[in-house]
């Protein structure tokens, strides 16, 4: 007989995959429906996604208020009704030019502005559903290329943080997983052979992946 503090954990153990994966569910449909379109560019669903619409036009600005490039292209951004995560350039600005990009899943925009003429050009790119789609599983704010850069949109910090909250979830379900297999299985020879058969496999493509 188990004792009750095992009973108790194996209890409780239970509870957190059903809830857990219930309340996983709709972003685990996302990851797995999403990495499908990524891995298998010539799929009919996966060419829609990428298909955007471009528009561009002008507009006439105000010269833009604030102490940092950052609270520049704010500024900027209100003033031309631009909602998304900035993106500034890695390199210093032109003389008399402000250039940034603007982008959140559902549309993206390219601004450069000319500070003398007080005038700015956006280049415009509307995705479509299935693009949104694909750009959810790799939306987090962060440019490789500017490593220092910060999320600025409030939108994408909640973003990422569920997707931390996933991986947690997840990690905590693989390790409860272990923990029932091996106390509901008196025989757990198939178990470790698949097991390791697992990261067996891992191990391959991690020597493959980065094998010179």
């Amino acid at each position: 007989m188990p004792s009750s503090g095992s009973a108790r954990l194996e209890q409780w153990n239970r509870r957190l995959h059903y809830f857990l994966g219930l309340y996983l569910l709709f972003f685990l449909w996302l990851f797995l429906l999403s990495g499908l379109l990524l891995n298998h560019g010539r799929w009919a669903l996966a060419l829609a996604a990428n298909q955007r619409r471009e528009t561009r036009y002008e507009q006439s600005i105000r010269p833009p208020a604030g102490d940092t490039d950052l609270a520049r292209a704010r500024d900027l951004m209100r003033q031309l009704q631009l909602v998304g995560e900035i993106d500034l350039p890695a390199t210093p600005q032109a003389a008399g030019r402000f250039d940034f990009n603007v982008a959140r899943p559902t549309d993206a925009s390219l601004v450069r502005v000319d500070l003398a003429q007080q005038h700015a050009s956006i280049q415009h790119f509307d995705s479509g559903g299935w693009a949104i789609f694909r750009i959810l599983h790799t939306f987090s704010g962060w440019r490789y290329n500017t490593p220092g850069s910060r999320r600025d949109w409030a939108v994408t910090t909640v973003w990422v943080t569920a997707m931390d909250a996933l991986a947690i979830g997840l990690i905590l379900m693989v390790i409860g997983s272990y923990y029932m297999w091996y106390r509901l299985k008196r025989i757990h020879t198939l178990g470790w052979l698949v097991l390791l058969g697992g990261y067996t496999s891992l191990a391959m493509f991690l020597m493959g992946f980065f094998s010179r």
